[in-house]
């Protein structure tokens, strides 16, 4: 997996490229603890995003809550068929902002 971060005024921007699974889940989220609440939007770009795994989706979870605590907002961007399927069937599109 490899995480490309890019930050305007009003928003940070996380591209997740490859796989992201119980290995390389602990990096993303080591990656993105100074980061969670510094912004009013976070967005994880998705285009690249290959495969997720529940360590994986533990992670986002963790990200849309803690944004969610400081009133901040969390979006998913550009999930492949597969990983929008993932989504759906463990109800995360219904918690999530996905476009």
């Amino acid at each position: 997996m490899e995480v490309k971060i890019s930050q305007t005024p009003e928003s940070i921007e996380v591209a997740i490229i490859g796989r992201l699974d119980t290995l390389t889940a602990p990096e993303l989220d080591q990656t993105l603890k100074p980061i969670i609440a510094t912004t009013d939007l976070l967005i994880f770009e998705c285009a690249d995003l290959e495969y997720v795994s529940s360590s994986g989706l533990r992670v986002i979870l963790f990200t849309q809550k803690m944004q969610s605590a400081v009133g901040k907002k969390f979006l998913i961007r550009n999930l492949n068929r597969e990983v929008r399927s993932v989504f759906d069937l463990t109800g995360f599109s219904k918690i999530i902002t996905i476009e």
